[in-house]
């Protein structure tokens, strides 16, 4: 099993834990993926550079919904797959397409520059945006925040280099508020659904 296979799992592990604690104070609303809903276990900000070259927070994106991937451009499978889905959710929206921002925080910022992301990131849907973090201990922080696992596997130069990371995405609603994590490879369906019952 891969690396981010496992941090997958320990991941949801601790979100299910958290979505438990609320579930008992809250009428939930029935989601396709994890309702962590009043968790306090991961992020609620962040302080990144978006691929214009402008600082981002989530107050930026206020009244929208806000779906955040972590993952780097030289992916070979996970992160295509979740883009491409994204993708496909934001057909699935219709015009509430415009009411969801999705981001795409990379976890490799020494090759993702902000020319890379400017290219990879809005060619599979223009209003997608690509963050990247300052320095080291900005990755640092943002991936402890959010309970992101990543990590360097050796390749046959020292550039060619592929990061094992967390699959998952987060959803934070129109009001700033972490509300699910999405599930890895489940199709457009499911998470379009989700979706538009959080911009009801």
């Amino acid at each position: 099993m891969k690396n981010y296979q496992i941090s997958l799992i320990k991941t949801i592990a601790i979100i299910l834990a958290s979505a438990f604690l609320v579930a008992c104070s809250q009428e939930a609303i029935k989601f396709n993926n994890v309702d962590i809903t009043g968790s306090k276990a991961f992020g609620k900000d962040f302080s990144l550079v978006d691929h214009h070259g402008q600082k981002r927070q989530l107050a930026d994106f206020n009244g929208r919904l806000v779906v955040m991937f972590f993952g780097y451009t030289q992916c070979p499978d996970v992160c295509p797959t979740t883009m491409t889905e994204m993708q496909g959710v934001m057909d699935l929206l219709g015009k509430d397409a415009d009411k969801v921002q999705v981001l795409f925080v990379t976890v490799d910022p020494d090759r993702d520059t902000q020319e890379l992301l400017s290219q990879y990131v809005p060619s599979f849907d223009k209003r997608f945006l690509g963050l990247r973090p300052e320095n080291a201990a900005a990755l640092e922080k943002i991936t402890k925040d959010f309970k992101v696992f990543y990590n360097k596997v050796p390749g046959k130069t020292a550039s060619t280099y592929t990061i094992d990371h967390t699959a998952g995405s987060y959803v934070f609603d129109t009001t700033g508020q972490l509300r699910l994590f999405l599930k890895h490879q489940q199709g457009p369906k499911p998470i379009a659904e989700d979706l538009k019952k959080l911009l009801k």
